[in-house]
């Protein structure tokens, strides 16, 4: 196998299984348009990265972190509504993202790489990124998946009980940030939510338990990306697009199977 192509392979496995268990949450809280938003704003944090010629990918990573941090203090302090105050970041960032670009004649980027992933062209340094935050995000999971699911089942009943509900929410918050940072440069910034959601749903279908679901995103995201990868190499089509394609043949062919009874 080619060193790209094991690269690519690693890379996108190990985004696979970290999507899977925090998509579930994702699905569960309804928080699809909260991952556009940060998705979206990833394109601001490729293009301030350049201007301050540091790493696009951390500058990615801190960007969506500080505005899941930005986000939740809105959300607890405007009087506006949640989807319409994300639908108003969401686009605002990727056009303040687009602009900024703009002006910087000096600078040549591939944009369509950042917008639907380059998934071929990962080398060993953004490698060895992509295994360490998603370890990172797994490791946190595990550690919050408790009190994660009880914040999920019933917010009001997960306070009394003296869960710090509004840490544990921006911590779930914090993760998303970081996977959406990681996964940029697999699927791109318009695919990433993609990546998340399809998976769990398609999960979702056949789960008994918070902990099946989970498991099946996670097994059905390692598929969708050899799938896809192999779609790529053997039809020469995008890598990301391709993953995300054979994730929705994945989803609906889950309907072809009888729904399980909890």
């Amino acid at each position: 196998m080619p060193d790209f192509l094991l690269n690519a392979l690693l890379a996108g496995l190990a985004l696979a299984l970290v999507a899977g268990p925090l998509g579930s949450f994702v699905v569960w809280r309804r928080m699809a348009y909260f991952g556009d938003t940060l998705s979206h704003a990833a394109l601001l944090g490729v293009a301030l990265g350049l201007m301050l010629d540091v790493s696009p990918t951390l500058a990615v990573t801190v960007g969506c972190v500080l505005l899941a941090v930005l986000l939740v203090t809105l959300q607890q302090r405007q009087p506006l509504a949640s989807d319409t105050l994300l639908g108003i970041l969401a686009h605002s960032t990727l056009s303040l993202g687009l602009v900024v670009l703009s002006f910087m004649h000096e600078v040549r980027i591939d944009l369509m790489g950042y917008l639907f992933g380059d998934l071929l062209a990962v080398g060993p340094a953004d490698l060895a990124w992509i295994l360490g935050g998603s370890a990172l995000v797994l490791v946190l999971l595990a550690l919050l998946w408790r009190p994660l699911l009880a914040i999920t089942v019933h917010e009001e009943l997960a306070r009394v009980e003296g869960l710090p509900v509004a840490a544990i929410r921006l911590a779930l918050m914090l993760l998303i940030a970081v996977v959406i940072a990681v996964a940029m440069k697999i699927v791109g910034v318009l695919l990433i939510t993609s990546l998340l959601i399809i998976p769990a749903a398609a999960a979702q279908r056949h789960a008994r338990t918070p902990e099946q679901m989970a498991l099946g995103a996670s097994l059905l995201g390692l598929v969708a990306v050899c799938a896809g990868l192999s779609l790529s190499w053997f039809q020469d089509t995008p890598a990301g697009p391709s993953i995300v394609v054979s994730a929705a043949a994945l989803f609906l062919a889950s309907f072809a199977l009888p729904k399980r009874n909890a």
